[in-house]
């Protein structure tokens, strides 16, 4: 758990970072394992999905135990999570990369979008993917999976450290999905990143448009000559960054 909360500057400024980018500075601080494996947009959207972690974890079903019944149970986690993430928050799902059965489907993450959730992200399957795939708030599984959860997952556990593509997620946890897919930012270090991936971005726009002219990469790229130095700062000035 964390006190930290992502400022609307902050999350602002990660809705025009890329993974990758993140993913590099990440790097340079000794963090290498971030991006979630395996899970993938259902459908991009036009902006980036930005918002700290509220994690559920399941863990393999046992048939006495997750029958139709349980979906009746109030205190269900999985209806309890869904119905208790905060709005802005991501909710992130635990299913040790199972996707042989759904971790939920589009009433419930219809449900999310509709209570303002921030994004969801699960290591297993979705069911309904269709229809979440229709929805504005961005989505991200390891693929569609018909069968209900209860056949392979019994939901456990909200709000505790867990893992999701074999990340490490704290509750609290800055996560961006973009296309590619989406990385776990430490709490701690979620406005230092921003505020370096920021300048990061704005050069590599920078360098994409000198690239598609036809300069070279080398000295660009990393900028290791004074003259693409120039042109960037000159670059940035007619851009009015």
């Amino acid at each position: 758990m964390t006190d930290y909360v992502l400022s609307d500057e902050t999350r602002a400024k990660y809705k025009r970072i890329s993974t990758a980018s993140i993913a590099t500075q990440l790097y340079k601080r000794g963090l290498r394992n971030q991006f979630i494996q395996g899970a993938r947009a259902i459908q991009p959207k036009a902006e980036n999905m930005v918002g700290q972690a509220f994690t559920l974890r399941y863990i393999p079903a046992r048939e006495d135990r997750n029958q139709l019944e349980v979906f009746r149970n109030a205190d269900h986690p999985q209806r309890v999570a869904v119905e208790t993430c905060p709005p802005g928050q991501v909710l992130v799902m635990d299913a040790r990369g199972d996707a042989s059965a759904a971790t939920a489907g589009s009433i419930l993450i219809t449900r999310l979008a509709v209570r303002g959730a921030a994004g969801v992200v699960s290591d297993g399957g979705f069911r309904d993917c269709e229809g979440i795939g229709k929805l504005d708030m961005p989505a991200y599984c390891a693929g569609p999976s018909a069968p209900t959860n209860l056949t392979k997952h019994e939901a456990l556990d909200i709000n505790v450290p867990i893992a999701c593509g074999e990340v490490a997620v704290f509750p609290g946890d800055v996560l961006v999905g973009d296309s590619d897919g989406v990385m776990v930012i430490p709490a701690h270090l979620s406005e230092e990143i921003a505020e370096v991936c920021s300048g990061m971005e704005d050069f590599e726009a920078f360098v994409l448009e000198e690239v598609t002219q036809g300069a070279p990469i080398i000295g660009l790229y990393p900028c290791t000559k004074d003259e693409n130095q120039k042109k960037y700062d000159a670059w940035r000035e007619r851009k009015g960054l």
